[in-house]
């Protein structure tokens, strides 16, 4: 499967149009391929562990639109419900059952979730609950981590990760400095420098954190990390917000916090819990979330928030994952990915260190452990891209960053894993 440009006749026009009347050609930052060079491909069709682009040629994928597809892409079951469920009206602006039951599924699984609101993005749910921990603080300040990318509202695009990485802009213009002055950025795994910044400001609502990093590429916490994050705000008076969109649900039922024990005062959560269409929530205990609107003065509205698709799909994969064999599977095929991944690298003698917590995985190119933004931020980017690309012409599809995670869902069966594998070895060999 040869992806050289000349050869990518659909894709390389609809990019040509694209860039005409949409920034960068795209809808989101990291697709245009910035961060591995050459032309982006338009995608026409999924299947399993398979995406399939608009010149018909088929890729293993390990993107899962960023997480969501722990289940595969296009499952039956998911794409049935929704065909049906759509025939009876696709959004309603006023309750509806099945957003009752999406919470009771979420409240269930969640270990510090009492009560929960339904948004539809990522973003809208860590925009939300950084609301919530100023207005129940009366504090303006946060803490978040170098690296850690929380979506793109103005209070977060504060040396974020992920995209903005990619693209090498550690802030964004149009962020209001008195704005961004209120954001307060530590290394992660850094609990001296955590509790430095505790020691300067008496005015922190909160810390948000990603309890297993993935917009810098995977990075899992250092043991007793989470523990004093827990230990110092609730020391200080701060919450402490898990950034759970892309853990939630993937780690785990109980996502990081049950993986880690530890029990936030706040959850987002995104992805995974949508089945592959728009979603976020926030939640918490109820005497915090009742400070929400209507119940509360806080306020927090959508439009399409709990619409009937998003919470068909939702329901449907939360009480698919009820199986835990599913997370056993998950585990043994991530576990066999990336140990072979590692001794392909090995033997064309290309630095990578692997780091993978469950599903979730990100190869580094480098020969130094990855902790943090400084760690990660020594890879060499160059030599990714040219991997990115070796890969493609193998017929495997990864993110077009060295800093972002890939996911392995339950439909990569062993034999699509030793594919990937065996298409590593040559790729491998073709950049080292």
């Amino acid at each position: 499967m040869h992806t050289s440009e000349k050869d990518q006749n659909k894709s390389a026009q609809l990019y040509a149009r694209a860039l005409e009347l949409m920034p960068g050609g795209v809808n989101s930052p990291v697709r245009a391929f910035r961060g591995v060079g050459g032309t982006p491909l338009f995608i026409k069709s999924a299947a399993g562990p398979t995406i399939t682009d608009v010149d018909g040629r088929t890729f293993i994928d390990y993107v899962g639109s960023w997480g969501p597809m722990i289940l595969g892409h296009a499952d039956a079951e998911i794409v049935n419900a929704l065909a049906a469920i759509a025939a009876s009206g696709t959004s309603f602006g006023a309750p509806n059952e099945l957003e009752v039951e999406l919470a009771e599924e979420i409240v269930e699984a969640v270990p510090s979730i009492e009560m929960v609101r339904m948004v539809n993005s990522g973003t809208e749910a860590t925009m939300s609950a950084i609301r919530l921990a100023r207005g129940v603080t009366g504090r303006d300040k946060l803490i978040k981590f170098a690296g850690c990318y929380h979506g793109h509202a103005d209070s977060l695009l504060v040396k974020a990760g992920s995209g903005v990485a990619t693209l090498g802009l550690p802030d964004s213009p149009g962020v209001p400095a008195s704005l961004a002055q209120h954001t307060l950025t530590v290394s992660f795994n850094d609990p001296n420098g955590l509790e430095d910044v505790f020691k300067e400001h008496q005015d922190i609502a909160g810390v948000i954190i990603e309890p297993v990093v993935g917009n810098m590429g995977v990075v899992p916490p250092n043991p007793g990390f989470l523990e004093f994050c827990r230990e110092v705000t609730s020391r200080h008076g701060a919450l402490l917000i898990f950034d759970e969109v892309m853990t939630g649900f993937r780690l785990g039922r109980g996502g990081a916090q049950e993986l880690y024990g530890i029990t936030p005062d706040i959850t987002c959560l995104g992805k995974v819990i949508g089945g592959g269409l728009p979603v976020g929530a926030y939640g918490g205990s109820r005497e915090l979330m009742r400070n929400i609107a209507p119940s509360g003065p806080i306020y927090q509205a959508g439009t399409l928030s709990g619409n009937p698709l998003a919470m068909t799909a939702g329901l449907l994969t939360l009480r698919r994952l009820k199986d835990k064999t599913i997370y056993e599977r998950l585990e043994r095929a991530s576990a066999r990915l990336c140990e072979g991944l590692s001794a392909a690298a090995a033997t064309a003698g290309v630095n990578t260190v692997t780091n993978r917590v469950g599903s979730m995985w990100t190869s580094f190119f480098t020969d130094q452990p990855v902790t943090n933004w400084t760690t990660a931020n020594q890879s060499d980017r160059e030599l990714y891209g040219r991997f990115f690309h070796a890969m493609l012409d193998q017929g495997v599809y990864l993110a077009p960053s060295q800093f972002e995670a890939a996911f392995v869902s339950v439909a990569h069966t062993d034999q699509f894993i030793d594919q990937t594998i065996e298409a590593a070895r040559k790729a491998l060999a073709k950049v080292s």
